[in-house]
């Protein structure tokens, strides 16, 4: 008797994920990014600060500053989380898991190369790649080349760097670009060390339906999978992540208590723009508009340069988002890996002369 063979993933499917993918990121990123970039061109800019709403500070804590800052973001971020939640459900009910565990689930390099590249034309915001990154670890992509990919859409982002250049000018973005390679390829190459052989999701999910059962193919079947998948992951994710941003909305007066010249170069203002960075939500490309506002305010290129390195890789709602996919231990490195290199940005601001 042959050998029975496994049974193969429909087309349909992974053909369907490749449109979502395509015609999703068309709509919400690229050609929205386009235009975008023409008007950074002209203008030098590319819209007012998320953070004070065109003030010159952050409003005082209150209910009201809390809806404000999460009415703003959330016209910001609602097409592109849509998306990331249709894609991350698609991803472990659609695509065949080999291939996933082929591209990112070595714990090596090559995993974390494959999710550097795949970002970069991603382009999403950390919380929007959120759940993509939860689909791909219950495929059992590996810890490095899935952090790669989740730092990557944020910091490697060419709209971003191209908005950056255009506004802040091409130094900045060349310090943002070098320091986004460091922390996609560093910080996956210590998460990749730390993983286990088998690079299971912290969770201990069992992962996709095994792929030798013709009878999980039916059409009917993957697409009941599939809304459940996205309903689970929309349930499990998005209120967390809706009172946290209200949380961080109404305390970004004491977040950012002082927005002007006496926000200097020593050290102490660049550790602590670091640590705020790290736990603020801020859209797409939002840290160019901040930084813009606070150079133009007086505060020095250090803690601003802190900023753009550390508001748009992660944030308090993603980390929480996430935390079902990678270990605490995994987290805390991602954290502290995007703080530390934040500090290195304001010291290398400060010596490369920014501010001159």
């Amino acid at each position: 008797m042959s050998p029975s063979r496994p049974a193969r993933h429909p087309a349909w499917g992974i053909a369907l994920v490749a449109l979502i993918a395509l015609a999703g990121l068309f709509y919400v990123k690229w050609s929205p990014y386009y235009d975008r970039a023409f008007t950074a061109a002209q203008t030098h800019s590319i819209g007012a600060s998320i953070l004070t709403g065109g003030q010159d500070a952050p409003p005082a804590p209150s209910l009201r500053a809390a809806l404000d800052y999460a009415q703003a973001y959330g016209l910001a971020i609602w097409k592109a989380l849509l998306l990331g939640l249709l894609l991350g459900s698609a991803i472990q009910t659609l695509l065949p898991p080999r291939w996933i565990e082929r591209w990112l689930g070595r714990a090596n390099g090559s995993s974390i190369m494959a999710g550097g590249l795949l970002s970069i034309p991603s382009m999403m915001c950390t919380c929007c790649a959120a759940p993509v990154i939860t689909g791909l670890r219950r495929c059992r992509a590996a810890p490095g080349g899935t952090a790669a990919y989740w730092l990557g859409n944020t910091m490697l982002n060419p709209a971003t760097l191209v908005f950056m250049g255009f506004v802040l000018g091409w130094h900045w973005a060349g310090l943002r670009l070098a320091l986004g390679l460091a922390m996609v390829l560093g910080l996956g190459w210590a998460l990749n060390r730390m993983g286990k052989a088998d690079c299971a999701p912290a969770g201990g999910s069992a992962g996709p339906v095994p792929e030798a059962d013709p009878a999980h193919f039916q059409p009917g079947r993957i697409l009941r999978r599939w809304a459940q998948a996205f309903a689970g992951m929309a349930l499990r994710l998005l209120p967390e992540y809706l009172i946290l941003v209200l949380l961080l909305g109404a305390a970004r007066a004491w977040l950012f208590p002082v927005l002007d010249f006496s926000i200097d170069n020593s050290l102490l203002w660049i550790v602590g723009a670091a640590l705020v960075g790290t736990l603020f939500v801020i859209p797409t490309a939002g840290e160019v508009p901040i930084v813009q506002a606070l150079l133009a305010l007086g505060v020095g290129v250090g803690p601003a340069a802190a900023l753009l390195v550390t508001l748009p890789p992660v944030s308090l709602p993603s980390l929480v988002m996430v935390s079902r996919a990678f270990r605490r231990s995994e987290l805390a490195v991602l954290a502290l890996g995007v703080i530390a290199l934040g500090v290195l940005g304001g010291g290398l601001a400060v010596g490369l002369g920014f501010g001159r």
